[in-house]
């Protein structure tokens, strides 16, 4: 998730560079664009005329490695009225959505059979960010200062608030491995660094209490291994289809300069991470965007949310797991924190942008349970 703080004047600051220094070129770039959008400016209200097939905003930039795309589907805006909407996670067993409203301390639940949403499905939810389900159907949450389990009884159970013997940032994202039930989460600190989403630490440091990390949770003896810090900001998490491989976000850019929107890729082995590189560049046509969060399908291709450019880039972008090559694109309206797979055939892109929950049926699945 990216959060993007601001001094007195009202001007968004990232580390000694505004928001307004790391956006001026792309909104330059994108202004023609802009424009010509407010036109034709696509409705997804309840009373909009049905979307003629094919969903124009479905792109196939390399058809022969981008197969998703479906002819006869449209992208749906299920639910509008959040303020900043993250962490789609899916429950299989009980076939519904979660995700967070991060400045309105609440969490909401869509359900499969009918399209219900329930607004205050957890309510306070201590600023709660990212989710996640473990094997066995407890929903995991990124709690602005902890990481927790939500028991089948319905307590709450603190799995980590401290690393290195220091208090953690802030955890934002988690996956959990299905061998060995360990739950492998990112710490990167904005609910520490934002009173909008969090609350501030006052430790005058961009890093809170530490530096900005990747951790692995042994659920068996509850001990907490930093296992990367390489990103400036680790964010988003996934692993790749056959668990080889784990991807992190990196959104650094918020609040270092010389930070890069990438997301990094690790080979897995064992209870450690090997072999760090930049996968992937979310540089399009000189616009350069926040990777958020990312989910993987069964093919293997990488599913990010990506945004803060404007029309034509904001929304999930689809990339290719062994060269990292831009494949595919789902345009949104508004910038894309996180997106999940899930439906009963798993096949269902679910999409949390901004205020908003989209949807988009898929040709393909997702790899993984949750």
């Amino acid at each position: 998730m990216t959060r993007i703080p601001t001094n007195s004047d009202g001007a968004h600051v990232t580390g000694g560079l505004g928001r307004r220094t790391l956006l001026k070129g792309t909104a330059a770039l994108a202004a023609s664009t802009v424009l010509a959008s407010q036109a034709n400016a696509r409705d997804f209200g309840a009373n909009a005329e049905p979307q003629r097939y094919p969903d124009p905003d479905i792109v196939a930039i390399d058809p022969k490695r981008f197969k998703a795309k479906v002819g006869n589907t449209a992208i749906k805006r299920l639910y509008t009225g959040c303020l900043w909407a993250e962490g789609p996670a899916w429950n299989a067993q009980g076939q519904y959505l979660v995700w967070s409203d991060i400045p309105a301390n609440r969490q909401l639940r869509y359900l499969d059979d009918d399209g219900h949403i329930s607004e205050q499905f957890h309510k306070p939810s201590n600023e709660a960010n990212g989710n996640s389900f473990d094997t066995e159907g407890r929903q995991l949450t990124a709690e602005r200062t902890r990481l927790v389990r939500y028991e089948h009884d319905g307590s709450v159970t603190t799995l980590a608030e401290q690393a290195n013997g220091k208090p953690l940032n802030g955890p934002n994202d988690m996956v959990v491995h299905p061998n060995d039930k360990a739950i492998w989460f990112t710490d990167p600190g904005y609910g520490a660094i934002s009173i909008y989403e969090g609350k501030l630490a006052k430790t005058g440091s961009l890093q809170p209490h530490q530096k900005e990390a990747v951790y692995r949770l042994d659920t068996q003896t509850g001990q907490v291994a930093k296992v990367a810090d390489d990103p400036f900001k680790p964010n988003g998490i996934a692993f790749s289809h056959d668990y080889k491989k784990l991807y992190v976000c990196d959104t650094g850019i918020t609040h270092y300069p010389e930070a890069k929107n990438v997301v990094w890729s690790y080979d897995i082995d064992g209870a450690k991470l090997s072999n760090p590189k930049k996968l992937i560049d979310m540089t399009l046509d000189g616009k350069s965007g926040f990777p958020d969060g990312l989910r993987v399908d069964t093919e293997g291709n990488i599913w990010v949310g990506a945004g803060w450019v404007g029309p034509g880039y904001d929304g999930v972008q689809v990339f290719a797991p062994n060269d990292g090559a831009r494949i595919g694109q789902i345009l949104l309206p508004e910038t894309c924190a996180n997106v999940c797979f899930g439906g009963k055939k798993r096949n269902r892109l679910f999409m949390t942008a901004s205020q908003s929950l989209y949807a988009v049926y898929v040709e393909t699945q997702g790899a993984h349970f949750c």
